[in-house]
C-alpha cells in the first residue's frame, strides 16, 4: 500500500458566514497554522512565533512555501498527500501566504482530494465530520473550522494545534475507511446515512478531466470546475 499523509490549514481572519454567503467575500486569507500528519502518527506544525518562541501571528511566505516544499517532495518520493476541501481552500491560501502559485499548482496536480472527487461525482460537496459520522468513526473534530481564528486571535494556540492536527488525523482514518469500504458514506442534516460507491481514490488532474456531474436538480449549482478556478487564474496571469 503507497503510504499517505493528510494535511490542513487554517486561517487568522475572523468573520461570520451567514447561510448561503460565498466565503470569497472575505478573502484573501492569512494561514495562522498549517499541519501534516502522516498514516503512521507522525505529526508536524508550521506556524510563526514571537520572541520567547511561542505560536504568534500568521505565516510569513517562507514558511508557507516550506510547507508546500514538504508536501510536494513527500508527493515525489511517492507519498500520496489528501485533503479535505484542500484544492479549493487550503492549496489556494497556502499558494496565496507563500507567494508562489506555480508550486502550489504542481501540489494540487497530484493531490488527493476525496471531497472534489465526491462532489465531481455526485455535484455537491460533503463535510468530513459528516463522512466520519457515515463511516463510524468515533473521533470528532474538536470546534467548527469558524472558531479556529478566534481561538488563535486570543491566545488558544495549543488549543488551535490540537484542532488542526485532529483534522489531519481525522482525514487519514477517512482515507482508509474510504479505501476499504470502497464507497463513501455519511450522515446528512436528517440523520440518515447515505452511501456512494468511490471504488478508487484518484488525483485531482484525474478528476478533473472527469465529465460534469448532472446539477439540473439544484437551485445554486458550484461547478466542479469551480473548485480548482484559482489555477487558471494564475495560469492565465502566468503566475
Amino acid at each position: 500500500m503507497t503510504p499517505f499523509l493528510s494535511f490542513d490549514i487554517e486561517i487568522a481572519n475572523e468573520f461570520e458566514l451567514r447561510p448561503g454567503e460565498d466565503l470569497d467575500r472575505y478573502a484573501p486569507f492569512d494561514v495562522s497554522v498549517a499541519a501534516v500528519a502522516h498514516e503512521s502518527g507522525t505529526v508536524r506544525h508550521w506556524h510563526a512565533t514571537d520572541a520567547r518562541g511561542k505560536p504568534a501571528g500568521t505565516l510569513d511566505a517562507r514558511l508557507a512555501r516550506e510547507v508546500l516544499e514538504y508536501l510536494r517532495e513527500a508527493q515525489l518520493s511517492g507519498t500520496r498527500v489528501f485533503a479535505w476541501n484542500g484544492l479549493s481552500f487550503d492549496l489556494r491560501w497556502l499558494a496565496h501566504a507563500a507567494k508562489d502559485k506555480r508550486l502550489a499548482r504542481e501540489v494540487a496536480m497530484d493531490l488527493y482530494d476525496p471531497m472534489f472527487q465526491f462532489a465531481t461525482m455526485k455535484g455537491f460537496p460533503i463535510g468530513l465530520a459528516a463522512v466520519a459520522d457515515g463511516l463510524g468513526i468515533a473521533q470528532k473534530k474538536l470546534m467548527s473550522a469558524d472558531k479556529a481564528p478566534v481561538e488563535w486571535n486570543r491566545g488558544n494556540h495549543q488549543l488551535v494545534l490540537d484542532y488542526v492536527a485532529g483534522d489531519c488525523t481525522l482525514t487519514n482514518r477517512v482515507v482508509a475507511a474510504i479505501e476499504f469500504e470502497r464507497c463513501v458514506k455519511w450522515r446528512t442534516k436528517r440523520g440518515d446515512v447515505k452511501a456512494e460507491p468511490m471504488r478508487v481514490l484518484r488525483p485531482v488532474k484525474e478528476v478533473m478531466m472527469d465529465p460534469a456531474p448532472d446539477q439540473s436538480w439544484m437551485s445554486e449549482p458550484r461547478p466542479p470546475s469551480e473548485y480548482w478556478k484559482w489555477l487558471r487564474e494564475e495560469r492565465a496571469a502566468g503566475a
